[in-house]
């Protein structure tokens, strides 16, 4: 992914001048970006819609949370050997088609809820997101070498430019997918129900249950965190799964396999022609690094954050006061928030510093769990649920486009190894929070996700320094040697 072109390789540069470096082809280059981006919003339109009402609709014993439990800890395994295997033998494009297609028995499963359906079904999930990811950086990141070949630009640039278009197009699947469940849950009967409409004593009851007081073993009282019926449920899994099959086949039909632009170049895939034990020695060797372990806590804190409001805010305040229906369009904030948020962050790093945005975004995080551990939810005042979200929103925002940045400007000579351990802490932190998802109520689990963020946040606190140090040590080496000059 990040290899250049190298003239003294047998690759197939002259081909490549010759037969695509038309004017015509950076047409058709911006097309199959566009179907990449359209194919992937689609899909996960369907996984994240899928995946937010989990812990609400799949509450029973934590089926729900134990299935995405599985998705992670397969993504883990999935991310050091499966990528590199699955591209050489099927190609990038059908990789894409076969990947995808791995998450149709997920939304499948929501027929048919079981242990033996839903968890199965999640680790296969997990086992083609590796290769799906892999395939997709692997074509953007290609497609942006020819691109800027033919429009003499700089290859970094367009490189850069493709992968923000491509997770604007991905982010907005957040909107979707939760705009899709929650008009059919509101449209459907569940979406009357709620404990602000039953007698008094009730209502206190359940309500005081809700927040930071809410724990799976003891919502048996509350009519909001009923099971919606099993016609809406359904519904929307029949257009989910619509979905999974619809960017299947935009991929095959209008998607140009990558042989058009030398998939078979060496060079070209240099992230993923790592074996799935070179990457795994490489990884490992990565642990040693000093600034690496301090960043391990924070990139924890990313994916138990993400698990956090996707199951546990979901379900202890969203689902508990005010109902599953209303899931969606929380949920909504959040993603619309965090797409806007992550252009803005991109754009401004440049003048107010990576620094500057990093404290912003442990304050907002840290005061969010520290308001969510005293906030009572109440249906009659919806808007606080919907700021939370959006502030979450912001906090996430900062984590996805700084601590990436971060991973690509301390390891430069060794991306694939640094960028394979923060997918592994990240997927680390979603099983932790899974994990325990069941078994704590949601005040223990506010008061570890703020832990591991005070902790995350010396840690990245401490690699600032090093830095700092770093630098000044090699300005006073210059000077010295200058002087001696």
């Amino acid at each position: 992914m990040h290899g250049g072109f190298d003239p003294d390789k047998n690759d197939s540069a002259s081909l490549r001048d010759k037969v695509l470096l038309s004017k015509s082809e950076k047409w058709r280059i911006l097309k199959n970006i566009t179907t990449v981006s359209f194919a992937f919003m689609v899909q996960f339109t369907a996984f994240q819609g899928t995946a937010n009402l989990q812990s609400s609709i799949n509450a029973k014993d934590g089926l729900g949370t134990v299935s995405l439990s599985a998705i992670y800890a397969a993504l883990v395994v999935s991310c050091i050997f499966l990528p590199t295997l699955v591209i050489r033998k099927l190609t990038v494009k059908w990789t894409l088609c076969v990947s995808m297609l791995c998450y149709a028995p997920y939304i499948a499963a929501q027929f048919y809820p079981t242990f033996y359906t839903l968890v199965p079904a999640g680790i296969l999930v997990g086992l083609g997101a590796a290769p799906m990811w892999a395939s997709k950086a692997t074509y953007l990141t290609q497609l942006g070498q020819v691109y800027a070949k033919i429009t003499e630009q700089s290859v970094e640039a367009i490189i850069v430019r493709f992968f923000g278009f491509f997770f604007l197009a991905w982010q907005t699947a957040e909107l979707w997918g939760n705009l899709i469940s929650s008009l059919v849950l509101s449209s459907g009967a569940h979406g009357g129900s709620s404990v602000h409409d039953e007698n008094d004593t009730f209502t206190d009851s359940a309500l005081d249950k809700c927040g930071a007081n809410f724990c799976v073993v003891e919502t048996d009282d509350n009519a909001n965190l009923q099971r919606p019926p099993d016609s809406e449920i359904f519904e929307i899994s029949a257009i989910y799964l619509s979905c999974i099959v619809a960017a299947v086949i935009i991929i095959a039909l209008f998607m140009d396999p990558l042989s058009r632009y030398g998939e078979k170049r060496r060079g070209s895939i240099s992230a993923v022609e790592v074996s799935g034990v070179q990457l795994l020695t490489a990884t490992f060797k990565q642990l040693k690094k000093v600034n690496q372990q301090l960043l391990i806590p924070i990139t924890v804190f990313i994916g138990m954050e993400q698990a956090f409001i996707g199951a546990e805010f979901t379900q202890a305040y969203v689902s508990c006061a005010l109902g599953i229906h209303q899931i969606g369009y929380v949920m909504i904030c959040f993603g619309v928030v965090n797409a806007i948020c992550s252009i803005i962050f991109g754009s401004i790093m440049k003048y107010i510093g990576r620094v500057t945005i990093i404290i912003l975004g442990g304050l907002v995080h840290g005061g969010v769990i520290i308001y969510c551990l005293f906030w009572k939810p109440h249906p009659d005042h919806p808007l606080v649920f919907f700021a939370i979200a959006g502030l979450w929103g912001v906090g996430d925002a900062v984590w996805q486009t700084q601590i990436n940045g971060i991973y690509g400007a301390l390891f430069r000579r060794n991306k694939e190894a640094a960028f394979s351990n923060y997918r592994l802490w990240e997927s680390a932190g979603f099983v932790i929070a899974y994990a325990y998802s069941t078994q704590l109520c949601a005040r223990m689990k506010l008061y570890i996700l703020f832990a591991v963020l005070v902790l995350g946040f010396v840690g990245y606190a401490i690699v600032e320094i090093r830095q700092m140090a770093k630098v000044s040590e090699h300005f006073k080496s210059m000077t010295i040697c200058s002087t001696c000059g």
